[in-house]
């Protein structure tokens, strides 16, 4: 893991989240400049603002340093939404998963 990585990987969720960085500073509570010296390299989060933008995009701080999970916030609803299934519902929709992850 890398700085590289946290400032990608906060564009990466900027992006998929559709906010800009102006909005995003501002959302934080930052002037309008700050996620555009994350994304730059001038800067990284402190701790404390790093939890907030994990809140900012619905993540936990494991999710957003998974490399794999390339749409965190998108899994996580997915996830919730799978819990209201039932058993069979639940094996249905693992066979389905199954069926395109083999395509």
């Amino acid at each position: 893991m890398d700085i590289e990585y946290v400032r990608e990987r906060i564009t990466q969720l900027r992006l998929q989240k559709g906010v800009s960085e102006y909005k995003m500073s501002y959302d934080l509570g930052h002037s309008r400049g700050y996620i555009n010296n994350i994304s730059s390299g001038k800067t990284l989060p402190s701790m404390t603002e790093f939890f907030a933008i994990c809140d900012y995009f619905d993540i936990t701080p494991i999710e957003f340093f998974d490399r794999k999970l390339k749409n965190p916030s998108l899994m996580s609803e997915i996830t919730e939404q799978l819990s209201y299934l039932d058993e069979n519902d639940l094996a249905i929709t693992s066979l389905i998963i199954k069926r395109f992850i083999n395509k």
